[in-house]
């Protein structure tokens, strides 16, 4: 499971309790029920954190949801759409069942139109084929699998494809200014280019940034970062970045010599024995 994925269920967390309820709420409508998803929440939290992420772990949990949306079905407020919404997040992001995630939201804006989420119910639910058809994509980047090659020009204008470096082992690397973990992986990479540079390994960033003065400003900073790099200012939809199906960053793939995919999100000492070990089968 990807910690993200925890993520998800912790910022719907945020969700639950409409702007001014609290305990003094008594009028209400759903004032009791608050406290309840607070603890089926809880819970999953608990068993994800303990590894605990399966379909059997949370049966009981999905079974706590259903009962309380059956308790509460006759309530067509914000915090009863709440409770489809945190089920639906749970099997699309925990669970990995997209067709029941898809039910749930389109269950919330059938049932529950006139609330926050129902009325953002076309959204999620694009969100939702999105995030599907990315990870469809990255499916395909498997190793041994040949890579999608690219066409297009870097920062300065020349001409950026895997074809270009043919023969050679190339590392496709996403990331960003912004991004503190693609930070903190940058000396890891900047030491491994430098090591095998020299004996046939390039590497080709994508930058997710959106504002290029940043990016101009940050590259000189960084001692040996001087491969090329793709940039159209798009962020999270670069056109790269959605091409290749990528969700979070940093993210990478190895591409051996033979222009076939050696393996993805390599990094600390995996990406060096990895590239030393592709180079030595040149």
């Amino acid at each position: 499971m990807k910690i993200k994925s925890i993520l998800t269920l912790f910022a719907a967390v945020a969700l639950l309790v409409p702007a001014g309820l609290n305990a003094q709420t008594t009028n209400h409508p759903v004032s009791a029920m608050d406290p309840e998803l607070m603890a089926i929440v809880q819970g999953i939290q608990a068993k994800l954190k303990a590894g605990k992420n399966t379909a059997a772990d949370l049966a009981p949990d999905l079974l706590s949801f259903d009962q309380l949306r059956a308790k509460h079905a006759s309530e067509k407020t914000d915090a009863t759409a709440q409770i489809v919404y945190m089920e639906a997040m749970l099997y699309q992001q925990v669970l990995d069942n997209p067709a029941q995630a898809k039910a749930l939201m389109t269950k919330l804006k059938t049932d529950y139109p006139d609330t926050k989420l129902g009325k953002k119910a076309d959204q999620i639910l694009t969100g939702m084929d999105n995030q599907a058809a990315a990870q469809k994509v990255q499916a395909a980047l498997a190793p041994g699998a040949t890579f999608p090659d690219f066409s297009v020009t870097d920062l300065n204008g020349k001409p950026l494809s895997v074809a270009a470096h043919k023969g050679h082992v190339v590392l496709i690397d996403f990331w960003a200014t912004w991004c503190g973990p693609c930070r903190a992986e940058l000396p890891n990479v900047i030491a491994t280019y430098q090591k095998y540079h020299a004996q046939g390994f390039d590497i080709i960033g994508v930058s997710l940034d959106s504002d290029k003065e940043k990016l101009d400003a940050f590259l000189p900073k960084q001692d040996g970062m001087t491969w090329p790099q793709f940039f159209d200012g798009q962020g999270w939809s670069n056109a790269l970045a959605v091409k290749y199906g990528v969700e979070s960053i940093p993210f990478t793939v190895l591409i051996g010599p033979d222009g076939k995919i050696i393996k993805t999100n390599l990094r600390g000492e995996a990406l060096g024995a990895a590239v030393e070990k592709a180079l030595a089968k040149k």
